[in-house]
């Protein structure tokens, strides 16, 4: 990270490193003499105590939120716009409730809610990632792994992030040590009606989930595209891959505007220091008259991921709404 943004970054979280021991971007310090970088970053999160936090929301004020979950470091990354604005531990899920790693989006939102599971646990300021049981809310975080399968955070952590985020932001839970790379780039997918030879047959019931965050899922291995929203599969297609995808690729929807729209992309795995391939909207093409009923459904922060794995013709469709931990 370069430039102005990483600068100021650098200026608001040196003293919490330094302090760690009031988690509030408001405190004054002497600039370091380089741009806070992927090494420092790390540092910071590696230095933090359980139930510790840094929160530094002015370096990036406004656009799409993407959290980072670390099972194996018990660390969280939050990011806007591609920039670090805070970092924080965590308590996931203990032997036997493990939290699945994957990628997910926030699907419903509570300031009060209680467990009617586990004696009536509370579970302030909730953001659920899936019907059957993995929410994000504050609790208890003794230094490892102690839920029944949510991600627990430090109770002031919890707050400020409801604050900040909305129903559709990105969640990954990973398992790596190691931090995400973003960066900007074109639609992965066509914004208009496009090719007018894309042919192929797609199944289309948007009333299974009238509302809700958008995810799109792209097989490679089956040519085959799926629509949640609000977690519930609406439509699925075939699609046309033109692009040799070896590697998983995440892309997150940030904004349009009179120059096109415009995503960030996560290279996949986190941690893996190959480079990131040139991939254009030509690459997948969906079904002519597909395309435009896709565009409709798209705004900021849906993401779309590409995988190169099957994940069968039809893939089930998710149960009803289950109480979390």
């Amino acid at each position: 990270m370069t430039g102005r943004a990483g600068l100021r970054l650098a200026c608001l979280l040196m003293p919490l490193l330094l302090l760690l021991s009031a988690p509030l971007a408001a405190q004054q310090a002497t600039p370091p003499p380089a741009p806070l970088d992927r090494v420092t970053v790390q540092s910071a999160v590696e230095r933090l105590k359980p139930g510790e936090y840094l929160w530094a929301p002015q370096v990036a004020p406004a656009g799409p939120i993407l959290l980072i979950v670390n099972v194996t470091t018990q660390r969280g990354i939050l990011y806007r716009n591609g920039l670090p604005i805070g970092i924080t531990t965590v308590s996931t899920g203990r032997d036997g409730h493990r939290t699945p790693t994957g990628v997910f989006t926030v699907l419903q939102r509570q300031v009060e809610h209680y467990s009617s599971l586990y004696e009536n646990a509370p579970m302030p300021y909730m953001q659920r990632l899936t019907w059957d049981g993995v929410a994000l809310h504050g609790g208890v975080l003794p230094g490892y792994p102690a839920s029944h399968g949510c991600i627990r955070l430090p109770k002031k952590f919890a707050r400020l992030l409801y604050a900040e985020t909305r129903l559709g932001m990105t969640v990954m839970v990973v398992a790596q040590d190691a931090l995400p790379a973003l960066a900007p780039t074109t639609a992965p997918l066509p914004t208009a009606a496009g090719d007018t030879e894309a042919t192929g047959s797609y199944v289309w019931y948007p009333e299974r989930a009238p509302t809700g965050p958008v995810s799109i899922v792209v097989s490679v291995a089956d040519r085959m595209l799926v629509v949640l929203r609000n977690g519930r599969e609406i439509g699925t297609a075939d699609v046309r891959i033109a692009a040799d995808i070896a590697q998983p690729l995440l892309f997150l929807f940030d904004s349009t505007g009179p120059s096109g729209d415009h995503w960030s992309r996560v290279a996949l795995p986190i941690g893996s220091t190959a480079p990131m391939p040139a991939l254009s909207a030509a690459d997948i093409t969906p079904p002519a008259a597909f395309q435009p009923i896709l565009r409709a459904i798209l705004a900021p922060g849906a993401t779309v991921l590409i995988i190169p794995d099957s994940i069968g013709r039809r893939p089930p469709v998710p149960a009803a709404p289950r109480e979390d931990e």
